[in-house]
């Protein structure tokens, strides 16, 4: 499908190691709000739900990839955790967020970067697959899935005041 690709990201689901080394990196809990921006078929909001009942938020642009996450989150009994959205992840508000997910392509990540700022919380963490966040620091690094994990307020990544 095409649609991701307009956004910035074509559809390459992370391992389910990789969707487990994130979720750990994060140190997610129960009373995290996990959003997965680019989140495919919807693996790693259903698996913050699953092993740590955190509530769960994916942004998906692609439909059919939306509609095969909601069937799998219904399937699983994660309805009232797990909500997928289908839409650009660019227009949706993330200052719910105390993790955030991300697998897209590096520009798209450099275009991010003022969004996150503005809308996230400090001590909101910011998990990458594969590209890093040009000028943050990030507080952790695992150097053999290359997952780099930010914390707003702490990876030289400020939230932008109002």
């Amino acid at each position: 499908m095409l649609w991701p690709l307009a956004i910035g990201a074509a559809y390459s689901p992370s391992s389910k190691r990789v969707v487990r080394k994130m979720l750990e990196m994060a140190e997610v809990h129960p009373e995290d709000r996990v959003y997965d921006l680019g989140s495919g078929d919807g693996r790693i909001v259903i698996e913050a739900a699953r092993k740590y009942q955190a509530q769960g938020v994916g942004v998906e642009a692609d439909p059919l990839r939306v509609a095969w996450s909601r069937l799998k989150m219904m399937r699983m009994g994660l309805r009232s955790q797990v909500k997928i959205i289908w839409g650009n992840l660019f227009h949706q508000n993330l200052n719910h967020a105390t993790v955030v997910t991300l697998f897209l392509w590096g520009r798209t990540n450099e275009n991010l970067k003022e969004k996150l700022q503005e809308e996230l919380k400090p001590g909101t963490r910011v998990v990458s697959y594969v590209w890093k966040f040009k000028g943050w620091e990030p507080v952790k690094i695992d150097k053999k899935e290359q997952i780099f994990l930010y914390i707003i307020g702490e990876s030289d990544c400020y939230p932008i005041p109002f």
